[in-house]
């Protein structure tokens, strides 16, 4: 399997659904990423991450969303942590989704080209695709490569969590249940 090098525009199978990303940082394909979707720049995008060391150049973690990344990553998790400001100064993101997929691809692509902010292909308020052939037909042209998946994946989105405030808030239940990731918080 070759894996590029990037500042690149590409869309990859994670362990949940197939996502259209870039490096953080590349400015030129994350408008892009909104302007092919037709998205809000309203709704941030998310950041995959390939490990924990990853996530903490890009986001405040404490022990307690630690324990929540050890216990639950690589996974359908997407925790809502405080940017660092890096990524305010950068992108402007004060808050930021963070997750480590359970892909074999997703994590190599991520250990090769650091954090990719990222989002499920489909047009903004769609379901999202699953099948490679659909993908490369409606968004092949628009992006630099298309990976074909090897790895089962689930086609449900994961589940979000906001981790900024006291109290975790469920934003999108998906595969991992919200009581369990409370029941880590609270311990």
């Amino acid at each position: 399997m070759s894996v590029i090098l990037m500042s690149k525009l590409i869309i990859f199978p994670t362990d949940t659904v197939y996502g259209i990303g870039c490096p953080i940082f590349d400015i030129k394909n994350i408008h892009k990423i909104y302007d092919i979707k037709h998205r809000s720049l309203e709704k941030p995008l998310a950041c995959l991450c390939y490990d924990l060391a990853q996530i903490e150049e890009i986001a405040e973690v404490d022990d307690r969303v630690k324990q929540i990344i050890t216990a639950l990553m690589p996974g359908a998790l997407t925790l809502i942590l405080k940017a660092k400001p890096i990524v305010t100064a950068k992108i402007g993101y004060k808050t930021i989704g963070v997750r480590i997929p359970d892909s074999k691809l997703a994590l190599e692509l991520l250990k090769e080209n650091g954090p990719m902010l990222t989002t499920s292909v489909n047009e903004s308020g769609e379901a999202p695709l699953s099948s490679y052939e659909e993908i490369v037909q409606a968004f092949g042209k628009l992006v630099d490569r298309v990976y074909p998946a090897t790895e089962k994946f689930s086609n449900i989105s994961s589940t979000v969590i906001d981790c900024t405030e006291e109290t975790l808030k469920l934003l999108r239940e998906g595969t991992i249940s919200f009581k369990q990731i409370n029941e880590l918080w609270n311990v």
